[in-house]
């Protein structure tokens, strides 16, 4: 059985931490799941009906292929179980929606939703109101190939950072955007919060986690529309 914990600000305590890049005027948007609060921006909506919801959750018992490496649950169980968790919601794999540019929803909730993992880790985002959402997590890997092209196509004389990657793949998950016509697209420079990339209405936010004794993770969002963002973290066995 999960134990519900809600993301801890201070990188002092044990267990996942969300690093210090964040203002501390977001502290409230650090709830458990389904606890009422206020949460977001200076001037936006507090409530959880309004916001955006991301639960990261980390599965200790993924079994490993051949290889070694871990099986992640798919997309579509990752989302049902978030909504069970986030909203005390039960759905079945029927009551999930896809687009024609793949991007998850729960209309009979009227949420949208979007998931992503990586290792042992999962992550999944659902924003409410007819907005679209996209989320990406990324590790530390070694990827200089990668980051170097990235950088060319966001139009950098270096490569790009693990940060960029995260928020890149959100924001082509959210968006008509794909890796094909991604050419031409501008991060804005980082800074805590949402940041308009200059796509129609999109904006973009990151984060970085990091779990005791492990590599940073990083957490990004995209979304059509800024929003207040409550996290939330489960510990699977």
């Amino acid at each position: 059985m999960g134990a519900l914990m809600g993301l801890l600000l201070d990188p002092g305590l044990t267990g996942y931490t969300l690093a210090p890049d964040r203002p501390a005027r977001e502290a409230g948007e650090f709830r458990e799941a389904g606890e009422p609060g206020e949460a977001g921006e200076p001037g936006e909506a507090g409530e959880s009906g309004e916001s955006v919801n991301v639960l990261v959750t980390r599965h200790r018992g993924l079994p490993r292929d051949r290889m070694g490496h871990r099986l992640s649950a798919s997309g579509r169980s990752l989302i049902i179980g978030a909504l069970r968790a986030t909203y005390g919601t039960g759905v079945t794999a029927g009551d999930l929606a896809r687009d024609g540019l793949k991007r998850w929803s729960v209309p009979s909730l009227g949420l949208s939703a979007s998931v992503a993992h990586v290792g042992a880790y999962s992550a999944v985002a659902f924003a409410p109101g007819g907005r679209v959402i996209g989320v990406d997590l990324q590790d530390e890997r070694d990827r200089p190939h990668a980051l170097r092209w990235l950088g060319d196509l966001l139009g950098r004389d270096e490569p790009a950072t693990i940060r960029d990657f995260a928020e890149c793949e959100a924001l082509i998950k959210a968006s008509h955007l794909t890796k094909e016509t991604f050419a031409g697209t501008r991060l804005p420079p980082w800074r805590p919060g949402w940041r308009p990339t200059g796509t129609d209405a999109y904006e973009v936010r990151s984060a970085v986690l990091r779990a005791e004794g492990e590599p940073p993770l990083h957490l990004a969002l995209a979304c059509d529309a800024p929003a207040p963002v409550r996290f939330h973290y489960l510990e699977e066995e």
